[in-house]
C-alpha cells in the first residue's frame, strides 16, 4: 500500500500548492532574440560534439557527452537575467532573486537526470523483448524515478523548513 499513501500524498501536496504547473508562451516573450539564438547555437554545439565523440570513440562514450552542461548553463544564465530585468523594471534589485531561481531550475534539472538516468538503465535492460515494450518500461521508469524524486525532495525541504522553525533561539548571558 506505500504506492497509494505516496500517491494519495502527492494529490494532497498538489492541491496544497499555490502555483499549478503549466505552460506559459508569454515567458517567451521576455527573452531576446540573441539569447535564444545564443541557447539555440550552443545547444547544437553541444549536439555536434557529442555526435563528433560518438562517432569516434563509440555511442558508450558519446553517450556521456550527452550530459554536456552547456544548454543548462545558458538556460541558467538567461533564467537569471530575466528575472533580474523583471524586478529591476519593477524598481527592485533581483539579483538574489535571480540566484534563487536558476538554484530551483537546477534542483528540476537535477531531478530530471535522475528521471532520465532511470530511463536510460530501464531502456538498455529491456531492448532485447522489443522496442516497443522497452520503450513503454522506460518511460514507466523515468515517471516513477521522477515523482518519487520531486516527493523525496518536496519532503525533505520541508522537514528542514520545520526544523528550522523549531530551532531554540540562542540567548546570551
Amino acid at each position: 500500500m506505500p504506492c497509494v499513501q505516496l500517491l494519495e500524498e502527492f494529490h494532497q501536496a498538489r492541491a496544497i500548492r499555490h502555483a499549478p504547473i503549466r505552460f506559459s508562451p508569454s515567458s517567451l516573450k521576455e527573452g531576446r532574440w540573441y539569447e535564444y539564438l545564443i541557447s539555440f547555437a550552443l545547444g547544437g554545439a553541444a549536439t555536434v560534439f557529442t555526435g563528433l565523440v560518438s562517432s569516434r570513440y563509440g555511442a558508450v562514450v558519446g553517450g556521456v557527452f550527452l550530459a554536456l552542461p552547456a544548454i543548462f548553463c545558458a538556460s541558467a544564465t538567461l533564467i537569471e537575467k530575466h528575472e533580474v530585468r523583471r524586478k529591476g523594471e519593477a524598481g527592485l534589485a533581483g539579483e538574489r532573486r535571480g540566484q534563487m531561481t536558476a538554484a530551483v531550475d537546477a534542483a528540476g534539472a537535477a531531478l530530471g537526470a535522475l528521471g532520465m538516468l532511470a530511463f536510460a538503465v530501464a531502456f538498455s535492460l529491456t531492448a532485447d523483448t522489443g522496442i516497443a515494450a522497452a520503450f513503454l518500461g522506460a518511460s514507466f521508469a523515468w515517471l516513477a524515478i521522477s515523482v518519487v524524486a520531486w516527493y523525496v525532495r518536496r519532503k525533505t525541504r520541508s522537514v528542514r523548513k520545520q526544523r528550522a522553525n523549531e530551532a531554540p533561539i540562542p540567548r546570551s548571558h
